[in-house]
């Protein structure tokens, strides 16, 4: 899988810009990480760590990776051959800790970095924090004690220019500590790419359970997390509401459509998980299963979705997700919904979803 790139006299890593001898002051003053070159139509990328052993721990795409040493040195590194179009998230793990690049100023959260091939679409909303980054919190806190659900959660609201639509994002704490919606959902607003929007931070305290398809969750936020909103003091409309989930939440978004069109008319949905169906997550192989899951199956049985606008988005590298996708993408379509479908430079990573949401959710409303 790896390749040594022909080194010249000055430096293993000039073939990557990177002069100077390894391990040395002034290499690692002049050191990024990590640095792609053009490869077999796609891209090497070289990533580097300072100190002590270490693997290179990618969120999807491709599995752990253990770094080299580069001689008698402190210099670490591991050469990455990788597709064209990649956005991807990534850490590294030393002594099975987790631990941001130091050398790449792209971050998600405290121990995550974000790499991405010079090929990727720019996701100009987003900006990049780096380690030590503190992202912004919502001043509004709602302590939602849930009789539907059980047990207690923290939901953060937010209003972006003014405050409007309620845009309710599923894995809300995603969003606050790993990649700051907020932030990015101002930059559109003041760019006039999106309305102004209410940001209602929903946590999940068990996906599983609370992401399937099932009435329970979408019973509670109607009947209790939304009221619990507009009475909040926050300027929300609740009654247009934006529903955006990635993975099992863009299952669930889907799923709350279907099951309670009075209550969600508009999705933006990332990578839904429609290969769902009960008990497919135990089996040995989940995504194995009859393409579509359980969606399909609601689907084909001929609801009206005429009132549902859908934006549908999922890495164009996620190989064994795009059949299930596609079929919900063609019957959601099929049953009258107005749809909208693209494809992201990434595989199942939040580093690709993250522009998909602020652009989809903006569409959704219309």
């Amino acid at each position: 899988m790896f390749m040594r790139l022909a080194a010249d006299a000055t430096s293993p890593f000039a073939p990557f810009g990177l002069p100077g001898e390894p391990g040395t002051d002034a290499f690692w003053a002049a050191a990024r990480s990590p640095r792609p070159v053009p490869a077999d139509g796609g891209w090497t990328a070289l990533f580097l760590w300072r100190g002590s052993p270490a693997v290179l721990d990618f969120e999807s795409w491709s599995g752990p990776v253990p770094l080299l040493r580069w001689e008698d040195t402190d210099c670490w590194y591991a050469e990455v051959p990788m597709p064209a179009r990649l956005r991807v998230t990534y850490r590294f793990l030393v002594d099975g800790e987790p631990r941001a690049d130091p050398l790449n100023p792209a971050g998600a959260g405290g121990d995550r970095s974000i790499a991405a091939t010079p090929d990727a679409p720019p996701q100009p909303h987003w900006p990049a924090l780096g380690p030590d980054a503190v992202l912004p919190l919502p001043e509004t806190r709602l302590r939602w004690s849930s009789g539907r659900l059980g047990g207690r959660r923290t939901v953060r609201v937010h209003p972006v220019g003014g405050g409007g639509p309620v845009v309710l994002l599923l894995d809300g704490d995603d969003w606050l500590y790993l990649h700051p919606a907020m932030t990015a959902f101002a930059s559109a607003v003041a760019a006039g790419e999106s309305e102004p929007v209410t940001l209602v931070f929903l946590p999940a305290k068990d996906r599983s359970a609370e992401f399937g398809c099932r009435p329970g969750l979408w019973e509670a936020v109607r009947d209790e997390l939304l009221p619990l909103v507009a009475g909040a003091g926050v300027p929300a409309d609740v009654s247009r509401l934006v529903v955006a989930g990635q993975s099992l939440g863009g299952l669930s978004a889907l799923y709350a459509a279907l099951a309670f069109p009075e209550l969600v008319s508009r999705v933006a949905c990332q990578s839904g998980s429609f290969w769902w169906a009960p008990g497919a997550e135990e089996a040995a192989d989940p995504l194995g299963g009859p393409v579509g899951g359980t969606i399909a199956g609601l689907l084909r049985e001929g609801p009206d979705l005429s009132g549902l606008r859908c934006a549908f988005d999922v890495g164009e590298h996620e190989t064994r997700m795009l059949p299930h996708c596609e079929l919900a993408e063609s019957l959601t379509e099929r049953a009258g919904a107005t749809v909208r479908i693209s494809r992201s430079a990434s595989d199942h990573d939040r580093a690709g979803w993250r522009h998909a949401l602020v652009r989809d959710v903006a569409w959704a409303l219309g």
